[in-house]
């Protein structure tokens, strides 16, 4: 065993993935987690690895790049896909988790394991090297004020999180269940006629948000785009985008849906459901009255509603190198979305590259270089070699991955050549390097 101890501050999804790596290779890790002397304005559970946001993890098809990732994940032992697998709930073609029994199961991995010491404290400068930084993008205060002034000035931009609802106060006699395309029948539906679509997104449209303060003039993730600020895109935004009726059968329905609210199961037992595609930062008691229009949801029963929020991330291209090293600070390494990653897979899967590379740092070998036939290492080329003027925050797509030769015009046939290719080169990967 080594006994060079590696600093990891934050056990969100990044950090407790890089410090389960780490630990892996048999060396020590101090884990600093600043919960639950202090939590940040979206956090609300003392369990690490905590999902502000979704529960869902999105898809779990290879023909879609993040699936690709958590496929890749997985050959590298994730520590965070294996629990996501372990914990995960009905959710037709995407991988869904119980929230509380997902981060409940992580935080006990951690904390049983020898070589990985948890710190209850708040960090406010970054440690001593070896370090990996994963505090998230809610980083504020000393220690944001630190990296800014190692890394230069952070960025921000908006996210917000969908309302939760209870099954049990749904009206079942205007619910059904399905999954778009007879996928089966994960998903609970609420189906509008035109009339009941357009009085929703006009009094959507003209709801009271809550102030966004100093901050209002800062980007919005377009990922997680409040369904208030979609609907005045214009009148059939949502229609076309989350409500969208395609693939949906509705038996109680004389005539075919013009739009369908998909509910998704948000716990292992079914007792509670996230509204999907309704991140919102409307004022509280206007999100029961105006969501409450929706058939089905006139009396339900909310137990979080949707709250938006600040992120910060580094300006990472040319600052950090595909490993999530600083190119400056050696032995200093970032993970998580603050590097500009964008997603819960996302940054779980940086985490795990930060974890791998700095405990070969330590051994004295080399870094691994996933990188872009691979979805995991498409993202580390991503965030350090970015080359145009706007950098913002990145999800998992094909997009940023190397081509093929000669693809095929069918689009899911080049995509599933390009996944076989990675999972191969990840398969290559383990076995030159051991890892």
């Amino acid at each position: 065993m080594n006994d060079e101890i590696v600093s990891v501050v934050g056990a969100g999804l990044a950090g407790c993935e890089a410090a389960y790596q780490i630990a892996k290779r048999g060396i020590k890790v101090k884990l600093y987690e600043m919960k639950p002397e202090r939590k940040s304005p979206a956090h609300k559970s003392d369990d690490f690895a905590e999902l502000v946001c979704s529960n869902s993890l999105r898809s779990d098809r290879i023909q879609n790049a993040v699936g690709l990732l958590k496929e890749e994940m997985r050959k590298l032992d994730s520590l965070i896909m294996r629990i996501a697998d372990k914990t995960r709930v009905p959710a037709g073609g995407a991988l869904a988790v119980d929230r509380v029994g997902f981060s409940k199961a992580i935080t006990e991995e951690i904390k049983n394991n020898p070589l990985i010491e948890v710190v209850n404290e708040e960090v406010e400068s970054i440690p001593q090297s070896p370090v990996i930084v994963a505090t998230g993008p809610l980083t504020d205060g000393k220690l944001m004020d630190d990296i800014s002034e190692k890394l230069g000035e952070g960025l921000h931009f908006f996210d917000a999180a969908a309302p939760i609802v209870t099954y049990e106060s749904l009206d079942m006699n205007r619910v059904f269940r399905g999954s778009r395309y007879d996928r089966g029948d994960d998903y609970l539906n609420c189906a509008m006629t035109r009339d009941e679509y357009f009085a929703f997104v006009n009094e959507l449209i003209n709801a009271e948000t809550a102030p966004l303060k100093e901050y209002e003039n800062f980007k919005v993730f377009e990922g997680c785009m409040p369904v208030e600020v979609m609907a005045k895109r214009g009148i059939m935004t949502l229609a076309f985008g989350p409500l969208k009726p395609v693939g949906i059968t509705c038996e109680n329905m004389s005539e075919k849906p013009f739009a369908v609210v998909q509910l998704r199961q948000d716990d292992a037992d079914g007792r509670l459901y996230n509204i999907v595609g309704f991140q919102t930062n409307l004022k509280f008691p206007e999100q029961k009255r105006v969501f409450g229009l929706i058939p089905g949801l006139e009396k339900a029963d909310f137990v979080r509603y949707g709250v938006m929020h600040r992120n910060t991330f580094i300006n990472s291209p040319g600052k950090l190198g595909y490993d999530y090293q600083s190119k400056k600070y050696d032995g200093v390494y970032f993970a998580g979305q603050i590097t500009g990653v964008e997603g819960y897979i996302e940054s779980a899967s940086s985490g795990l590259v930060a974890g791998i590379n700095i405990a070969r740092k330590i051994k004295g070998e080399s870094a691994i270089d996933f990188t872009r036939k691979t979805s995991i290492g498409a993202l580390t080329h991503h965030v350090s070699e970015y080359c145009g003027s706007d950098f913002q925050p990145m999800n998992a797509n094909f997009g940023i991955m190397d081509s093929i030769e000669n693809p095929p015009r069918n689009k899911q046939e080049r995509y599933t050549l390009i996944a076989n290719r990675a999972l191969s080169f990840i398969d290559e990967l383990i076995e030159a390097n051991g890892i």
